[in-house]
Parts: structure tokens; sequence; C-alpha cells
């Protein structure tokens, strides 16, 4: 049974390996590719529930046991964060069956598809730092051809400088591991983490803040935390809506995983010192985010730039460091990812629409196009933490436990950074769905998206359902929680000696 754990992982992989032989067969790709993902959704969530009901799932490859061979681990925050990934997934691939150039769909985007989604669920399943370096090589090369996949002058330019930052922040990977290696001889997490509790209890500690600092920075990168977010916003404007909600539900939290993880499992010896830089970083991660959203006026600008505030909301948990704060860490990290993919979605429908990104150049679309304006509404208000949606409780849980841990000050930028969002949110609406029509009737009968509508509906649906169902939600994310914050339970799954 424990080599179920492989499949988010080996799947894609096959799928990918298997579709670059029939590149100029589009049915069979999208067939395929619908019914993989799709699978993907229904055996990542069976994979969940076994973990809930009897712990951590652990796979040692070719039977070398940890912490000499390659171990794939399943505890309960990685099998959460591969379930929504495939559903982000899924999602992104039936909006680009509709909206995306056969062109484009003919240069390997399905391929490229499913080893960016084999490089994302090898980085929440690997349980080794190295492994960790490999699959974000996987998903950053498979990145690189996405953004850049038939792009224009602009969204090449823009990609140049994803990919110089990219290597640059891998260079630094490969020094970070090294240095960490040096020090404690392994490079499995379990292992990792008792030989980092012995190596601080010997006086090696400075050496060890430096090195989490230095995977924090390389993580911060990748997770677009400021100062290190300035690639984030025109890499994701350029490439095709479907891109773009796939990138921006998805490559920042494999980074804001990845701090969680090391700093929950590996780095545990001078958390008062890295906790407090990262709550420092939540700050102004969160604030300079939303800063730079409410002075934008185009439509896919302003989400793509959120992503950056948002993702200050989801390191905030771990620095206050409580089991209700990090709880609201994982609640608010799926609910983004499940909620900025469906705006992305919206904005790429209201752009076949209008032809056009800029709010000052729409308006009206909630007579012309009523389904497309609510379904952003509510969307939207998710977004900003309104009840009785997802958005709202996830936030919710952060403050109480900021109030809790008594980091007020973190409480009350989180909270103006929440009214921030949401006047950005109102903005969009007013403008684009607001007011007096800007399409004639003909205009209007040549832009029906009924069909671009139905990939983000079910993403709505689940930020209502945990909404309504905001108990049972919390509660799982809680034991989640529980599970990060004693590494012996992840230790003693891992090494069995």
């Amino acid at each position: 049974m424990n080599n179920i754990v492989l499949l988010p992982v080996l799947i894609p992989f096959l799928v990918g390996v298997i579709l670059i032989l029939f590149r100029n067969q589009l049915p069979i790709q999208r067939f395929v590719s619908g019914v993989t993902t799709l699978g993907l959704v229904g055996i990542s969530a069976y994979i969940t529930y076994l973990i809930y009901q009897d712990g951590i799932i652990t796979l040692e490859l070719g039977n070398w046991p940890a912490p000499f061979g390659i171990v794939l681990v399943g505890d309960l925050f990685a099998s959460i964060m591969v379930v929504f990934a495939s559903i982000v997934a899924a999602a992104c691939l039936f909006f680009a069956f509709q909206t995306l150039h056969p062109d484009r769909e003919k240069y390997y985007f399905y391929p490229f598809f499913f080893f960016l989604l084999t490089g994302v669920n090898g980085s929440f399943l690997t349980g080794d730092i190295f492994n960790l370096f490999v699959f974000f090589e996987v998903m950053l090369i498979s990145s690189f051809v996405l953004i850049v996949m038939g792009g224009t002058k602009y969204q090449l330019r823009e990609s140049f400088k994803y990919v110089v930052i990219s290597t640059f922040g891998s260079m630094f990977f490969v020094i970070a591991v090294a240095l960490l290696y040096s020090v404690t001889g392994t490079l499995n997490y379990a292992h990792l983490a008792e030989r980092v509790a012995e190596a601080a209890q010997q006086g090696q500690s400075g050496i060890l803040t430096v090195i989490a600092i230095l995977f924090l920075i390389v993580f911060g990168l990748k997770g677009a935390l400021v100062p290190l977010h300035f690639w984030l916003p025109n890499a994701y404007f350029g490439p095709p809506t479907a891109i773009a909600a796939l990138l921006g539900g998805l490559l920042t939290k494999v980074g804001v995983y990845s701090i969680m993880r090391t700093h929950t499992l590996i780095f545990t010896h001078n958390q008062d010192f890295t906790l407090t830089i990262i709550l420092i970083l939540a700050g102004l991660t969160m604030f300079f985010g939303v800063i730079g959203a409410v002075s934008k006026f185009d439509f896919k600008r302003i989400l793509a730039i959120h992503i950056v505030s948002q993702v200050g909301y989801m390191i905030m948990g771990l620095g206050i460091g409580t089991t209700m704060a990090i709880a609201g860490s994982i609640y608010i990290i799926t609910h983004n990812m499940i909620v900025k993919t469906a705006l992305f979605l919206f904005c790429g429908a209201t752009e076949k629409v209008t032809g056009t990104t800029n709010l000052k150049k729409m308006s009206g679309l909630l007579k012309t196009h009523p389904y497309l304006g609510w379904l952003f509404f509510v969307a939207a208000i998710s977004l900003a933490g309104i009840p009785p949606l997802s958005g709202f409780f996830s936030k919710f849980a952060l403050v109480l436990g900021g109030l809790e841990a008594e980091r007020y000050f973190i409480v009350f930028v989180s909270l103006v950074v929440g009214l921030l969002t949401l006047f950005s949110m109102v903005k969009i609406f007013m403008y684009v769905f607001w007011g007096s029509p800007s399409l004639s009737p003909e205009e209007v009968k040549k832009t029906k998206v009924g069909k671009l509508l139905i990939p983000g509906i079910p993403l709505v649906i689940i930020s209502i359902l945990m909404g309504i169902l905001a108990e049972p939600v919390y509660l799982l994310f809680e034991a989640a929680a529980n599970q990060m914050l004693d590494p012996s339970i992840y230790i003693n799954s891992v090494i069995k000696e």
C-alpha cells in the first residue's frame, strides 16, 4: 500500500513522456490529459484519507532504507498540498482546452504541463533535501517552457529575467545543500532533523542558523517574499491566462511549503531568531504586495501582484509558531490556491469578452455577462476574507493565533492588508462589471463565455464549502499542524530503527 504515495509523481511523469509521441494529435492529447488530471484528484484525495486514518506513509525506493536511499514521505501537510495542486491543475487544463491556440498546444504544452506537475508533487512528497532541489529544477524548467511558449517580445524579455533569477536561486540552493551536508553528513529530512539538533547541542548553532537563513532566501525567492518578489508580476502577466493561472496557483506555494517544512522539521534550534525574521518578512510581504496591487489599473497585473501579499499571510502563521496559527497558514495556502486560480480564469474570460485587461477600457459586464460578474464577485470577496467564505475562516484562524501569541502588530498589519485587498477587488468589480455596458448588442452575441466559466465554477464551490464546513476543514488542517510541530512523528515514520 505504501507504493500509492509514488503515484502523484510517477503518473504525470509517464503521461508527459507518452504525450511527447502525440505532438500533432491534439484530440488524443486532450483526452489523455483530462482523464489523467481528474484521476490524480481522486488518487491524491484517497492518499490523504489513508494518511488521516492510518498515519504517515513512507516509501523507500529500491528498498534502500532511510537515510541511505531515496524516500518519499506522505504526511498530512504534503498530501493536502498534492490534493489542491491536482484540483488547480485540472481547472487550468480544462480552461486551456478552450483558450490556448492549437499552435501553442502542439509545442509540447501538455507534456510540460505534466512535467511541471511532476516537479510540484515531487517537491511536496520528497523526504530528501537534495531531491527537493531535483524536483525544483524539473518544475522550473517546465515553467520556463510554459511561460515562453509562443510568446511576444515582452513575454520573451520577462521570461529571460525569470530564467536568470531562477538560475541564481538554484545556484544558492546547491550551495546551501552543500553547506548543510558538510555540517550534518546527511540529506534525508528525518536524519537531518536529528543531526541538526545534535549539532546545535554541540555548539554549532551559529553556522546552522546561517544555513537556515540561506535556505530561507532560496525558498523566499521562489515563494516571492519581499524583497525577493520583483520577478513575479511581469513573469505572470505575459503568458496566456491558463498558464498564468497554473503558475499563480502552484509555484509560489511550493516555495512556501519548503519554508514551512524546513523550519518545522529541520531548523528548530534557534527559532526565537529565525521565526522572528520570518514574521517580519510576512508583514513586509503582505503590506508592500497589497500596496502594489492597489496602485494598478490592469486586471491581470493586480491579480499577479496580489500573489505576493497573500504569500505574506501564508508564512505569518509559521512566524507565530502556534498550532492554531500554522493550521491557519495551511488553511490560507489551500484557500489561495483555489481562489487565486479561479480569479485568473475569470480574468481570462473577461479578456476574451473585451479584448483587454485594462480596467479603464471596460464597464458594464454585469449586465451583459451576469454569471461571469457574480462568480468573480464571490471569488473576490473570498480572497478579501469576507464571511462565510474560505478566506474569512483562514484569516480568522491566523488572527486568533496571533492574538493568542500576543503578536498584536502583525495581526494589525494583516487586518489592514485585508481591507486594502477588499478595496482592490471592489475596484476591479466597479470598473469591469458595474456601470453602462461598453459592448454593443452585436458584440455581446459574439462573446458568449458560458463554457469558459465551467472550469472556475468548481473552484468557487470549493471556496464556499471550505467556509460552510469550516470546522471539519480546520480540524483536518489542525491535525496536519500537530504533525508538523512534533518532528518525532515524522522522524519515527521514516527512520524505523
